[in-house]
């Protein structure tokens, strides 16, 4: 990613943050002569870097309030600046350019290839070709895709995961330090979506942006968001990070909203990052299985439920192996990937987590990192007492 974004943490810390401040103050949008604002008032600041979330029943105001900020809509009365200037004081198609814009629908070119539909705005821009094929590629990488696999494809011979991916590449293409994402997540499958969002994450943790999203789902809220901004009726009711919404909504529509169980949609506060893990038993394939034997008999290898965690020469989990399966005095065997499901990535909720390991027949989840290297195991047991331990008062932490 381009320096004049973010520099890439060499420790998997959080990248630099540019400017980027979205202020709303007293919008108001009205339709005609009706007596009922779209948007009624709305004020509110979402700080460079952080993901705000707009979120509130259908007919609320969330996606006309998104709309204005890039002058789709315009807006009745009030002001929407942007790093201090107003957005009306600039040229709305350059607005757009400058502004990454994310859509449910994806809204991918059909007869453009996936390259080319990355490239679009840096074209609009006016950038070089050369520029424009290594921005592209980088981009596509860092979705997830390979550009050489991918950048010659056309939309309809991608899945749908892979089609919102590609406009997530395509919103940052030309390196706004603003983002607009209208339910990106919400056409895919569950599973899909859960990928999403924690590569989602994970990418903004690597090139920030601010970003104003807007959900229909607390769930996903309260997941992808520094500050929730909950909305009825195209007014502002409350306006908080999701500890505090969820700990002290502002009325009985939000705690309506929120939903009774509140304390489980708590764990979607903590990452499994934030918690101690199990160290896993891992030995790797073509390792002796001799030496194996002598670390089980050391105590320097303990396995869970008398099996070892089988990973590959990167250290990326295959499958669950009983020790007394190792036999004679050759190497450890390759297995099939799959065996070691869930494999768990290291920005995932714990409430994500620990749906996912209570079907798992071992009761753990192999935690991997970014790059898909085993980083430790997480059960039940650790889940609930890594949380306890985080949202403890500091001083009442052991």
């Amino acid at each position: 990613m381009s320096a004049s974004s973010a520099e890439l943490p060499a420790g998997g810390g959080v990248a630099r943050v540019r400017a980027g401040v979205v202020e709303l103050r007293e919008v108001t949008k009205r339709y005609g002569r009706s007596e009922r604002a779209a948007v009624d008032g709305l004020s509110l600041e979402v700080p460079a870097g952080e993901v705000c979330v707009l979120i509130g029943p259908s007919g609320c105001g969330k996606t006309t309030a998104l709309k204005m900020i890039n002058r789709l809509i315009e807006p009745t009365s009030g002001e929407i600046l942007i790093d201090g200037r107003s957005v009306r004081e600039r040229d709305p198609a350059r607005l757009r350019r400058e502004v990454g814009y994310v859509i449910q629908q994806v809204g991918l070119l059909p007869h453009l290839t996936v390259g080319a539909n990355v490239g679009t705005v840096p074209r609009l821009l006016g950038w070089d070709r050369s520029r424009t094929t290594a921005r592209t590629r980088e981009l596509l990488r860092l979705v997830g895709l390979d550009p050489d696999e991918y950048g010659e494809r056309y939309p309809a011979q991608l899945s749908g995961g892979q089609q919102q991916r590609v406009g997530l590449a395509r919103a940052l293409a030309g390196d706004p330090p603003v983002m607009l994402m209208d339910e990106p997540f919400s056409a895919v499958d569950p599973i899909t979506r859960h990928r999403l969002q924690n590569d989602f994450l994970r990418l903004h943790r690597a090139v920030p942006k601010t970003v104003v999203f807007v959900s229909h789902d607390i769930d996903e809220a309260v997941k992808m968001g520094d500050r929730v901004a909950v909305m009825r009726e195209g007014r502002l009711v409350q306006y908080a990070p999701p500890a505090e919404l969820l700990a002290a909504p502002a009325d009985d529509f939000v705690a309506d909203f929120v939903g009774a169980d509140r304390a489980l949609k708590s764990l979607s506060l903590t990452r499994l990052e934030d918690i101690e893990l199990l160290e896993a038993p891992v030995v790797a394939v073509g390792e002796p299985v001799e030496a194996v034997r002598a670390r089980v008999a050391s105590g320097a290898l303990a396995p869970l439920g008398g099996a070892v965690l089988v990973t590959d020469g990167d250290g990326r989990p295959r499958d669950w192996l009983p020790v007394d399966r190792l036999g004679g005095a050759g190497v450890v065997p390759d297995r099939p990937p799959g065996g070691a499901e869930p494999v768990i990535d290291r920005v995932t909720t714990l409430r994500d987590a620990l749906s996912a390991i209570l079907g798992a027949s071992s009761g753990y989840g192999a935690v991997v990192d970014g790059g898909g290297r085993c980083v430790g195991l997480v059960g039940a047991a650790e889940i609930v007492s890594g949380f306890r331990r985080v949202a403890a008062p500091e001083g009442a932490r052991g």
